[in-house]
């Protein structure tokens, strides 16, 4: 898909892995709608893709909050005259480093980690279904973690069970792209360099610093994403992507 010209939306996008996606959308010459409950954040991610001669355009909406995303599909079809959205990046998500963990969190504690790693993305990706079939067809990217790879304990078990189950969500809908004529797809970045990444490496001592897995950058994750936005031969695919190492296609049957 060549996505200039085309109404894409970015979830989580006020800052970091989120941002970074948005302006390498906005570079690409998409219509990005920045989405975000943080609207300074946003408002800001919106201007940064304007300045760089690019079209973007702030919604504020929480994904936890079916209301907000039925109505940021909605603005989202506005942007594109009634055609569209073409691109959803189901980005929003985080709270694996924050305590209490299951078993010790209550219900409510982790229904939250929950509905914000996987349910949200699940009923964007539901959302934005029809709207792109009538459009033509349209792109899904899924930015999960590596929480959700394996069979090793883990320090939050509900956001690695909610991070496996949006990579199995995405294997899943490979048949969208005969059905429909959307390909959902998804990356598995390991640790990201965000800015609580830098600061956690700056209080590392020089053996901590030594023996820490190379953080991935920004621009290696929106990187990967474009990538599976563009690239129509791939469908229910699961990109991981580790440090500076070269990104890792899993085989279907993985």
């Amino acid at each position: 898909m060549d996505v200039d010209g085309r109404v894409a939306i970015v979830t989580g996008a006020a800052a970091s892995t989120g941002r970074a996606i948005a302006l390498r959308l906005g570079t690409e010459g998409a219509h990005v709608v920045v989405a975000d409950v943080d609207a300074p954040g946003g408002e800001a991610t919106a201007a940064l893709i304007s300045a760089g001669g690019g079209r973007g355009v702030f919604a504020r909406a929480d994904v936890r909050a079916a209301a907000d995303l039925e109505a940021l599909v909605a603005f989202a079809g506005e942007q594109g005259a009634g055609r569209g959205p073409h691109v959803l990046v189901n980005n929003a998500g985080g709270g694996g480093h924050v305590a209490p963990h299951f078993p010790d969190a209550s219900p409510a504690q982790w229904g939250a980690t929950l509905d914000l790693n996987l349910r949200g993305a699940m009923l964007a990706t539901q959302l934005v279904l029809e709207p792109m079939r009538r459009a033509g067809g349209g792109a899904v990217v899924n930015v999960a973690s590596t929480a959700g790879l394996g069979l090793g304990p883990y320090v939050s078990p509900e956001y690695g069970a909610a991070k496996a189950g949006l990579i199995r969500f995405t294997a899943t809908l490979a048949g969208l792209r005969e059905r429909m004529g959307v390909r959902v797809n998804c990356v598995v970045p390991d640790w990201i360099l965000t800015e609580r990444a830098e600061a956690e490496l700056a209080a590392m001592t020089p053996a901590e610093r030594a023996a820490a897995p190379e953080p991935l950058p920004l621009e290696a994750v929106a990187e990967a994403v474009v990538g599976l936005v563009t690239d129509e031969g791939l469908a229910g695919r699961v990109v991981v992507l580790r440090g500076r190492a070269e990104p890792v296609l899993l085989a279907a049957e993985e």
